[in-house]
């Protein structure tokens, strides 16, 4: 079984009983599924493993797993234990995502499931009805500042925080980056570990660059691992993770009074600078490395001056 599905798909079934191998094995071969034939990110393939985990334990706990014994009332019925846990949009969006995506594997297997999609329903879900969260410059400037008073790893937490205000990196991406990935000479930073799976090459602004040298030459560990971010527990060094970043960043954002921001803030912030500044959405997308113009739309919303131009007519008003 793939580290993917032993270390996400299991752990909630656990609060019950552990799943049966059957289920293990069907995780496994629906996580190579979503690997090699969709190309999603681990974090995205885990959480869906993770679901249907659930899924399959409730209905198959003590029988062998054959999806012809599927019927559309075991789908509602699992939504809705799913949803009398925890009833937020998201999660009905996320759980209707990964069980529309399993049973589209399922079709490549041969079975017959059009009865079990057609009961999963569209939870509503207003797209850009909220407005990203960023951080304003004042406080930009006090997260910044604020990695002065850190007593362990100063350097590094504000390497990381510029990685991901400057160059609008994900957590991810920043616990992947390679000293190989930095070409000095040219000043720029080869993305390998992206969220869509490709390799891009960015450039790497001045202030991120100084502090990732800083970091580097004064307070990084004297390891052979080849990765910026390490950390060291007993004798084995190991990259910094994913979950290591956020909490880095979240941290800070507590330490300064801001207790609901994350590290996609940060992300949000450098492409809410970027159309204050005049960047067109196209140009905030290649920043952002977007796939689909759409996922940029949200920050149209920010661009005061160019939405004034287009004021919808007052009811009644005259053509």
């Amino acid at each position: 079984m793939n580290q993917i599905t032993q270390q996400h798909a299991t752990p909630r079934a656990r609060q019950s009983e552990a799943l049966s191998d059957c289920i293990i094995e069907e995780l496994r071969r629906y996580d190579e599924h979503l690997c090699d034939v969709r190309g999603l990110a681990a974090g995205t393939r885990s959480h869906r493993c993770l679901i249907l985990g659930r899924f399959l334990h409730q209905k198959f706990a003590d029988r062998p797993l054959d999806i012809a014994r599927l019927q559309p009332e075991d789908v509602r019925k699992f939504i809705a234990d799913q949803l009398d846990v925890r009833r937020t949009p998201s999660n009905a969006s996320n759980l209707a995502s990964a069980l529309r995506s399993y049973f589209r594997y399922r079709t490549t297997c041969g079975d017959q499931v059009g009865t079990l999609t057609a009961v999963i329903t569209n939870p509503v879900h207003w797209r850009l009805a909220s407005l990203p969260r960023a951080l304003k410059p004042n406080e930009v400037d006090r997260l910044l500042q604020s990695f002065a008073s850190v007593l362990r790893s100063p350097k590094r937490g504000y390497a990381i925080v510029r990685c991901a205000l400057d160059m609008g990196l994900r957590a991810g991406e920043i616990a992947h980056l390679m000293i190989s990935d930095i070409d000095w000479t040219t000043g720029t930073v080869t993305l390998r570990g992206t969220k869509s799976l490709r390799q891009d090459i960015l450039p790497l602004p001045m202030e991120t660059g100084q502090a990732l040298a800083d970091y580097l030459q004064h307070e990084r560990p004297r390891i052979s691992n080849p990765a910026i971010f390490v950390r060291c527990q007993g004798e084995r060094d190991q990259p910094i993770t994913s979950t290591a970043i956020q909490k880095v960043i979240k941290r800070a954002c507590r330490r300064i009074g801001l207790m609901h921001y994350s590290a996609h803030s940060l992300r949000h912030t450098l492409a809410c600078r970027l159309v204050e500044n005049g960047s067109s959405l196209k140009e905030v997308a290649d920043v952002l490395r977007h796939r689909s113009l759409n996922t940029t739309l949200i920050y149209a919303k920010l661009d005061t001056p160019k939405l004034s131009a287009v004021p919808l007519l007052w009811p009644g008003s005259g053509s």
